[in-house]
C-alpha cells in the first residue's frame, strides 16, 4: 500500500531532519508484471548535511531524487520533508532560452509569491552568489556550459528551500569547469547552511563534495552501504585522501555490479 509524500515542519522549528525516507519502495509497470526499481529504503538527511547517492545505472538513484522531490509517488513507505518543497536541479539546465539570465530566476522568485518590486534585486543578489553578477541581462545562448548551471543553481536557490536536490547536476561539464563548479557549489553550501542530496556516476565527485557517501545496489536499488567523508575542506579531486577513499567504495561498487550481474 503506498503511503503519502508529505511535506512537514516549519523552518522556524528545530528539524531533526531535512528529508526522511522510511522503508520507500517504488514498482514500475512492466510487460512482465511490476518491476521493482527501489526495494525497502531507509534514509536521513540532517539539516545542513551533503550527501550523495552512487551506484550503477538503473539502479534507480534519479528515481530516489524525483520521490523525494514529489514528482512521484512511493509504491510503499513515506517521504517526509522539512523547510518547505525542495529544489530541484537536473543534469541539463533548463532555462527558458528566451529569457535573460535574470528574468529566470526572476520567474521562480515569481512562482514563489515575491513581490515584484523586489524581484529583481533578490535575482541580483542570487547571481552574485553564484559569482555571475553583471550576468542579469545575459541570454542563455550568450553564456558558456559553466554559467547555465551557474545560473541554474541560483534559480534553485531562489525558491528558498532548505534542501537542493541535484540530478548529476555537472556530468556533461568538462574537467577543469566541473572542478570549478564543485568549489562554487561547496561555498555556497557552506554560505547558505542548505542540506544537499546529490546523485553522482564519479566516485571522486562523490567523495570530493559529501560529508557522506550512499551507495545504493543494483536492481532494486537498496542502501548497500554508507561511508562517512571525514576528510577537512577545501578538498581537492586529487587529493590523496580523496583518492583512497575513491578506491575504497569503487571496490564496493565493482562489486555491486558484478552481483548484479549473476542475478
Amino acid at each position: 500500500m503506498a503511503t503519502a509524500y508529505a511535506e512537514a515542519g516549519d523552518r522556524t522549528a528545530a528539524a531533526t531532519h531535512a528529508a526522511r525516507l522510511t522503508h520507500v519502495s517504488k514498482s514500475f509497470a512492466g510487460p512482465a508484471g511490476p518491476q521493482l526499481v527501489l526495494d525497502d529504503i531507509s534514509l536521513d538527511v540532517a539539516p545542513g548535511e551533503f550527501v550523495t547517492l552512487l551506484g550503477a545505472s538503473g539502479c534507480g538513484k534519479s528515481t530516489l531524487l524525483n520521490l523525494v522531490a514529489g514528482l512521484d509517488r512511493p509504491t510503499a513507505g513515506s517521504i517526509e520533508t522539512t523547510g518547505g518543497r525542495p529544489a530541484l536541479m537536473f543534469q541539463e539546465h533548463a532555462l527558458f532560452p528566451w529569457l535573460t539570465a535574470g528574468k529566470n530566476i526572476e520567474l521562480a522568485l515569481r512562482l514563489r509569491g515575491v513581490a515584484k518590486a523586489g524581484r529583481r534585486a533578490e535575482a541580483e543578489r542570487l547571481l552574485g552568489l553564484v559569482r555571475l553578477g553583471g550576468a542579469y541581462g545575459k541570454r542563455v545562448h550568450e553564456l558558456s556550459g559553466g554559467m547555465r548551471q551557474r545560473v541554474a543553481l541560483a534559480r534553485a536557490l531562489a525558491q528558498d528551500s532548505r534542501l537542493l536536490l541535484m540530478d548529476e547536476p555537472f556530468a556533461a561539464l568538462d574537467a577543469i569547469t566541473r572542478d570549478v563548479l564543485h568549489d562554487e557549489l561547496t561555498r555556497i553550501w557552506r554560505e547558505a547552511g542548505v542540506s544537499v542530496l546529490f546523485v553522482t556516476h564519479n566516485v571522486r565527485e562523490a567523495v570530493r563534495l559529501a560529508q557522506r557517501v550512499v551507495l545504493l545496489s543494483s536492481r532494486p536499488g537498496r542502501v548497500a552501504r554508507e561511508w562517512t567523508v571525514g576528510i577537512e575542506h577545501p578538498r581537492r579531486i586529487e587529493d590523496a585522501a580523496v583518492a583512497e577513499l575513491s578506491v575504497e567504495i569503487t571496490e564496493e561498487l565493482r562489486g555491486e555490479i558484478r552481483r548484479h550481474g549473476r542475478d
